[in-house]
């Protein structure tokens, strides 16, 4: 079962609305006599250190909150969250503390506790930018640590989301006592890694995915008051219960707000605040985002993680299927395990559960994530947590990695977790499907085919993409969107009547086939556009003909050959192999199901619309229509690779 502790320190680093009280509503006397019991009991077991304004190497100081617990005897390990979340130990809405039971549970586990705002954010001085760069704050963080005397000299981390995706880079700058981290949802710390270059999610094939632009609306607004250097630790700690320095956004309908264009201006089109998205920033800390290129060398300059980096951290890599970036996610654990030394190597583990971003301790007796059921999902997260910490940080013999698989993964379909030494599992296969049809494959009701036999015969399907008209995500492996999308799997029937997505579905299969790692998929395209986008989604057609889908991906054409030398357009009439970025799931097709392919060139604003021109497409506001073509058969062998694990009877 997910356990409350863990949630409680998810709900914590990321700083959970769940925490708040809604704007305007009257506070809840029950939460407010809850809190203050907390506050009352961390009182006496724990020695409280608030708002110390921790010096970085640059003289930039941090806002950080200690917690260490009383009465120990000799040094204790501390358990580090580092966060651009509003981490206020007041919560100035309801006039009531924050909830602390996540520091509870470590201060009763012998931890010490703390949680520190990432420069620029809040209270902690200096000037944001995405991952808080310089990286050194993180190292010269972990050796502050664990040089106090209440120390035993080593330092966890754990979080999810940006409150994980910083680890791996800090962990990359080798910091002096830092002895295991728990990174959880962590993709958009991974910039380069094993042939993803999403650059910490915001790419994807080369489009952008829009989820960032939401997100850094609430998360960039360098203007906030600050308070003057000479202010006391005391006085900063009782201000903090008056002034959080939260940015009051106003909400924002992003379901309209993403369809404007250019698309440099949503932000000013939103009334958000200025800073690293679109408008001119420091050259020293990477500048602006949307005018980066997947390569660009300004990306290396920040808290990304890339494969030129060392990592030697004993990590356990929390992922889940329907988050953003469960493949770069996996992708960093394979990495870690290559890169690490022997050791270390074989203290990488992952589980990977059937939730959205940072959902683990959500699941339930019968977790629905979107409006599929997979069953009962719950892990006892508590458990995997702190034995993990006890192994490395108090140097306890747990027999945590006695039992411990190297990943544990759950396969939706059959709804159970397994286990496997290696990824994808051993005796998976590769098998190879291909697409088909009499060449009218538009819409669900088309003649669109999987077979596992290559035709002979060249066949090719056309449809019209114009990206004023973009086929809409439904659902999807995807966070942060706001109102725009709901993470998760949904019957996509509503959008494959549309003409201008090409579906392919196999036959009934006779016995179900366990579908479990990378899935690769290979088309031969052609357009009159100088520039267009391919995607694909891989659905699971049930026996009532709902189609669930499991994952989805794209590929912007201009950097089909690589992303070093973008190719400057596409020429009529020529045929182009492009093999999309991986997919990645672990499912069960029951016998009777069928799989199915869908491909378009839109899934926005999940991704952003290629306006089709050649052009830099964030500055643009006009685009063309593209007439695209997908080849199948012959010469133009159009396929799916999926791994199966075993084929049985269920």
């Amino acid at each position: 079962m997910a356990s409350i502790a863990l949630a409680s320190i998810l709900a914590l680093a990321a700083g959970s609305p769940a925490l708040h009280a809604q704007p305007g509503a009257a506070p809840n006397a029950e939460l407010i006599t809850a809190r203050n019991a907390q506050e009352a009991e961390l009182q006496k077991i724990a020695d409280v250190h608030r708002s110390v304004m921790m010096p970085m190497r640059d003289g930039t100081r941090l806002m950080t909150d200690i917690y260490v617990p009383k009465g120990r005897t000799g040094g204790v390990p501390l358990i580090l969250s580092k966060t651009p979340y509003n981490m206020n130990w007041w919560d100035v809405r309801t006039g009531a503390p924050r909830d602390v039971s996540a520091v509870l549970t470590a201060i009763k586990r012998g931890y010490a506790y703390a949680l520190q705002n990432e420069r620029g954010h809040f209270f902690s001085e200096g000037e944001y930018d995405i991952l808080g760069p310089p990286v050194t704050d993180g190292q010269d963080a972990i050796e502050w640590f664990a040089k106090q005397a209440w120390s035993n000299g080593r330092v966890g981390l754990i979080g999810c989301s940006s409150t994980a995706e910083y680890q791996m880079a800090v962990a990359g700058t080798r910091p002096k006592g830092l002895a295991a981290m728990i990174p959880q949802g962590f993709g958009a710390g991974v910039g380069r890694v094993g042939g993803w270059y999403e650059q910490g999610n915001w790419y994807r094939g080369g489009a952008v995915q829009m989820l960032f632009i939401t997100w850094l609306y609430g998360e960039q607004n360098t203007q906030r008051p600050q308070f003057p250097a000479s202010t006391s630790q005391e006085d900063l700690t009782r201000l903090r219960k008056a002034f959080d320095l939260a940015w009051g956004a106003p909400r924002v309908d992003w379901a309209e707000a993403l369809w404007h264009l250019p698309m440099q201006d949503i932000m000013k089109a939103v009334d958000g605040p200025r800073g690293v998205y679109a408008d001119k920033m420091p050259v020293a800390t990477g500048g602006e985002m949307i005018r980066r290129t997947p390569n660009d060398p300004r990306w290396y300059k920040g808290g990304l993680y890339n494969d030129s980096m060392p990592f030697d951290t004993p990590a356990l890599w929390f992922m889940s299927w329907y988050d953003v970036s469960v493949g770069p996610n996996i992708a960093m654990w394979q990495h870690a395990m290559k890169v690490a030394s022997p050791e270390v190597a074989k203290q990488q583990y992952a589980v990977i559960a059937p939730v959205a971003h940072c959902s683990y301790t959500r699941a339930t007796e019968n977790t629905v994530v979107g409006d599929r059921s997979v069953g009962d999902a719950r892990l006892d997260y508590d458990a995997l947590t702190y034995g993990w910490f006890d192994t490395f940080l108090k140097g306890e013999k747990t027999g945590l990695l006695d039992t411990l698989p190297r990943i544990r993964y759950y396969t939706m379909g059959s709804n159970e977790w397994k286990s496997s030494d290696v990824w994808p599992p051993r005796g998976t296969t590769p098998t190879t499907w291909y697409l088909t049809s009499s060449g009218s494959a538009n819409t669900m009701n088309g003649t669109g085919a999987l077979v596992p036999k290559l035709p002979a015969r060249a066949q090719r399907d056309t449809f019209s993409y114009d990206p004023m008209k973009p086929v809409t995500s439904y659902g999807g492996n995807v966070c942060c969107t706001g109102t725009a999308i709901q993470a998760g799997s949904f019957d996509q029937r509503v959008r494959e009547t549309r003409s201008d997505i090409l579906v392919y579905t196999s036959e009934p299969l006779k016995e179900g086939i366990e579908v479990s790692g990378p899935i690769s998929v290979t088309l031969y395209v052609g357009s009159d556009a100088k520039d267009t986008d391919f995607t694909v989604k891989l659905i699971d057609v049930d026996t009532e003909g709902r189609a669930w889908n499991l994952d989805e991906t794209i590929q912007r054409m201009r950097y089909h050959t690589g992303y070093d030398k973008p190719e400057t357009r596409m020429e009529p009439g020529k045929v182009y192999k492009a093999t999309l970025g991986p997919l990645n799931t672990s499912n069960y097709f029951k016998a009777g199901h069928r799989v199915r392919i869908e491909v378009s060139s839109s899934n926005f604003p999940r991704f952003d619309r290629n306006l089709n021109t050649g052009g830099d497409n964030y500055s643009e506001t006009t685009g063309v229509t593209a007439h695209n073509i997908v080849f199948h058969g012959g010469k133009t062998p159009s396929s799916v690779t999926l791994p199966i694990v075993r084929t049985t009877k269920k």
